[in-house]
């Protein structure tokens, strides 16, 4: 687990030059994909999975998650998250990032800051005898304090040799409810934040979710392994995020 998330962290390390104006979401899906196979030695498991058509989900501005890499070229002021998950030795390492193209927009990068904090305020409540709720309440009051909303229809997961395992992670919820975490769990805190309502919904490609009121949203991932007395991050970039 701890060399697959490396591999996935170095993915978004790399891939963040290329995010600039006038690239294809799926020119960054190749680049993605060549680095992952060829450099890497491992396997892009967005690809096919339950149908899925790319090695990678990027999702702009509105697009909540799961956003399929297509013809669309970003453009100055866009933001993107780039969701990246590399299966190495029958291990998942699962981690995104969000990234700004070119100049970011004031709320943009403060919904992308807030959507960070809260993600970090979930993994700080990790160890083991915690309980799932804990995460969630601290996301939800973290992101609801500073009048933005977290998506309810979409969470973190129990990771490892499956791609989603269980517990399902809350991304909102009460302190001291829930499944209790134990030592060794390895899972997603990954919270999805939108700027306007928390309401969702699916797009005919059956893949693509996107805000209902079309708000911008904004989401980051890491994958964390849960300790006796806290927790251990397994894909922290090279800069630590």
């Amino acid at each position: 687990m701890r060399v697959a998330g490396r591999l996935a962290a170095s993915v978004l390390d790399m891939i963040g030059e290329y995010v600039k104006p006038g690239v294809s979401t799926e020119e960054l899906d190749r680049i993605c994909h060549k680095f992952i196979v060829e450099d890497l030695d491992a396997t892009p498991a967005p690809l096919n999975y339950r149908g899925f058509p790319k090695s990678i989900c990027t999702s702009v501005n509105h697009v909540v998650c799961h956003g399929i890499p297509g013809e669309r070229k970003l453009k100055n002021g866009d933001v993107v998250n780039i969701d990246i998950t590399v299966i190495k030795n029958g291990f998942h390492g699962d981690t995104s990032r969000m990234f700004f193209v070119g100049k970011a927009e004031v709320l943009g990068e403060r919904l992308s800051r807030i959507c960070y904090e809260a993600m970090w305020l979930g993994i700080e409540q990790v160890h083991g005898r915690a309980r799932l709720g804990d995460i969630g309440a601290a996301v939800q009051a973290h992101v609801e304090k500073s009048r933005f909303s977290v998506v309810r229809e979409y969470c973190g997961h129990g990771i490892g040799r499956g791609f989603h395992e269980d517990p399902q992670v809350l991304h909102f919820g009460q302190p001291d409810t829930g499944a209790e975490l134990s030592e060794g769990m390895t899972i997603t805190v990954e919270p999805m934040v939108n700027a306007g309502k928390r309401h969702v919904k699916l797009l005919n490609d059956g893949w693509t979710v996107v805000t209902k009121d079309h708000s911008l949203s904004a989401q980051w991932e890491h994958t964390v392994l849960v300790t006796k007395s806290g927790y251990e991050v397994l894909t922290l970039g090279a800069e630590g995020r």
